[in-house]
């Protein structure tokens, strides 16, 4: 799910007002390299990360984590993650966590608060996209209007049970739309559908339409 926001880096400022979240129009976006490794053997990596410039807001540092359960040891990647960007580049680190299901994006969304109970030191605040507050896009018309959107939305919602209908939406406005864009994502969402029944149902669907 973080992947598509290398194909497409602008897609952030498109999906992110879909649930309600705001942040400063982009001037440029720009693709950073997601090593975080000290000198010391600690590897780690974020999944995404982007560089984001703004006319009037500055510029910040968008870092994508695409997370398919709870798992309490991100809690600590994700605040070292974002201490460890605003040291090395000097710029604001705004955390984006995406989801497939409506329960880990509630617990991603969980505030990080790092400090004795007497005095919170470090607060992290995630964004979270998710089935939850990502609408479902199942109008061909509005998938042929931004199709890097709407594949996100097949990727989103790939464990919703209405996954056929959106699948039809973005199949028909991909044949409709054409040209060399189009095949493109057809084989990302292919490739980004893991589970072999769906991605059959996908083949299935472009065959049928071209």
């Amino acid at each position: 799910m973080h992947q598509i926001f290398r194909e497409d880096p602008r897609l952030f400022a498109r999906a992110l007002p879909k649930a309600g979240i705001t942040l400063p129009e982009p001037t440029d976006v720009q693709l950073l390299d997601t090593d975080l490794t000290e000198i010391r053997p600690l590897e780690r990596r974020v999944d995404t990360l982007l560089r984001v410039d703004t006319a009037d807001s500055g510029s910040y540092l968008l870092a994508i984590e695409m997370q398919g359960r709870r798992d309490p040891d991100k809690l600590n990647s994700w605040t070292y993650y974002l201490a460890h960007l605003y040291a090395k580049y000097e710029l604001p680190p705004v955390l984006l966590v995406v989801c497939q299901d409506k329960s880990t994006a509630s617990w991603a969304a969980e505030p990080i608060r790092i400090g004795p109970s007497t005095h919170t030191s470090i607060a992290v605040f995630p964004l979270v996209l998710g089935p939850d507050n990502l609408p479902a896009i199942i109008d061909p018309d509005e998938a042929a209007q931004d199709l890097g959107l709407s594949a996100f939305s097949v990727l989103t919602h790939a464990k919703d049970p209405a996954l056929p209908a959106i699948l039809d939406a973005l199949a028909t406005a991909l044949v409709d739309t054409g040209g060399q864009a189009a095949k493109d994502w057809a084989e990302f969402i292919e490739i980004g559908l893991g589970d072999p029944r769906t991605r059959a149902l996908w083949r299935n669907l472009m065959a049928t339409y071209t």
